[in-house]
């Protein structure tokens, strides 16, 4: 491989590939040829350590062995098979999904990933309701199918919003408060007042489903403070809605745990999930049905069905990254690097950086909100944050970034060394960033 690879590459993709969320004509994208674990590296052999998981969904980090393998021994065997028959692969993924769910679960439907996985959520919630309206935050991605898109809060619901019967709602977020909220206590209880005087006014016999990521991600880490799932449950069981938790981003290690609501005080009616599930190696996604959700179609048929869904390759690989996972202490390893490196580093950085407003996270899953004066906590702009996404690929760390925030989301096998490394390299960044003077440093970015 050699740079000349990397701008056939740019080329290729330049002449022939249309990006999602882009302007066509403003694109440089980054050339990935490699990865293993932690780290990925472009034809010439520049190293990154990738500190974004791509889309926060190589939880078991690049080319792990036994996903891979795993794929390749069912490639040998049957490659694809129609979603109607029974195959044994996809019954051990149900299998070992279901494994983690609560109890009252005993059903997957597979999907191709996790935006179809919450349009057949809400399908489902209509169905069993008889009710139509989906109420779903504002700060929020569910994914970019119809109706997926529309639950969606953020600005790309906007241009796409052909879906009927969507209501949304501002949910707790302490540091940009809604609702004039001084204590995380306070931000609870406010925000679920909030939510239940929506669903009054929409009347609560309209409303089919409260559909909410756990721990909102792309919107920027938002961990709900204490006592607000606990509260939205009881809401939704007051009305008689359903709950449905979209655990796409936040589950099957991210957080720490297996499910991110296995921190909190809740038990959803319908769970949806890709990503983590198998770190996509191939694409897939599901929804975990409750036991009552799924009665309501053992003599109704479900209108709803995907060709590839429960795809034998994508079966396989999520059998052996659960079994992967499992076995080498993965998600103990996420809740240890969130507890002893990135919790305590992202708090030393916050205290020194006068860019940064908040950190907040669990796991391998945090937020770093920059603002330019942290007493009137104005959002840094895009300017700024492409000079930190120049300054840390100059020194090989590949970031995420979304708005004023840079996500702190590495593998779940990411070790204590590699995650100080980032921590040292992002640090490095920022202070270069609010004081410009500084050079950059390439530990990262050398051949391999």
């Amino acid at each position: 491989m050699t740079t000349d690879d990397d701008a056939t590459a740019l080329r290729l993709d330049r002449d022939h590939v249309f990006h999602s969320w882009s302007a066509q004509a403003h694109l440089n994208p980054l050339v990935i040829a490699g990865g293993l674990g932690s780290t990925v590296w472009d034809h010439s052999g520049r190293r990154y350590l990738d500190f974004s998981s791509q889309l926060v969904n190589t939880n078991i980090g690049h080319q792990h062995p036994r996903v891979v393998a795993a794929i390749q021994e069912q490639a040998a065997t049957l490659t694809t098979v129609a979603p109607a028959t029974a195959n044994l692969t996809r019954g051990r993924a149900a299998e070992k999904v279901l494994s983690h769910a609560p109890d009252g679960f005993s059903s997957v439907f597979f999907t191709n990933g996790g935006a179809d996985a919450n349009e057949n959520a809400i399908r489902m919630a209509r169905l069993h309701t008889g009710r139509d309206k989906i109420v779903s935050a504002y700060r929020s991605y569910h994914g970019n199918t119809g109706a997926a898109v529309v639950a969606t809060g953020d600005w790309r619901r906007v241009p796409n919003e052909f879906a009927r019967g969507h209501v949304h709602h501002f949910g707790p977020y302490l540091y940009r408060s809604e609702f004039w909220a001084t204590t995380p206590e306070q931000e609870s209880e406010r925000a679920l007042h909030h939510l239940e005087r929506v669903i009054q006014a929409e009347g609560p016999a309209s409303v089919a489903a409260i559909l909410l990521e756990t721990i909102p991600g792309t919107a920027g880490v938002l961990v709900p403070p204490p006592g607000y799932l606990a509260g939205v449950r009881a809401i939704a069981d007051r009305y008689g809605i359903l709950l449905i938790l979209d655990e796409v981003m936040a589950g099957f290690g991210r957080t720490g745990q297996w499910f991110a609501f296995d921190s909190f005080d809740v038990v959803p009616d319908l769970i949806t999930f890709a990503k983590g599930v198998n770190s996509g190696y191939v694409p897939a996604g599901g929804v975990i049905l409750s036991d009552a959700i799924e009665a309501t179609f053992e003599d109704r048929v479900f209108p709803g069905g995907l060709t590839y869904s429960g795809h034998p390759l994508a079966m396989g690989s999520i059998v052996a990254a659960l079994d992967a996972m499992a076995d080498e202490g993965i998600v103990e390893n996420a809740a240890a690097i969130g507890r002893d490196v990135l919790g305590p580093g992202l708090a030393e950085l916050a205290e020194k950086n006068p860019l940064v407003g908040e950190v907040r996270g669990l796991g391998v899953f945090w937020a770093v909100e920059l603002v330019k004066d942290q007493d009137t906590r104005e959002p840094v702009d895009a300017a700024l944050m492409g000079r930190i996404k120049a300054g840390a690929l100059a020194r090989g760390l590949l970031p995420f970034l979304a708005d004023n925030r840079v996500h702190v989301v590495p593998p779940c096998v990411v070790t204590a060394d590699e995650a100080a490394t980032g921590l040292a390299l992002l640090t490095e960044v920022l202070a270069e960033v609010a004081q410009p003077s500084r050079s950059p440093h390439h530990p990262f970015g050398a051949s391999a």
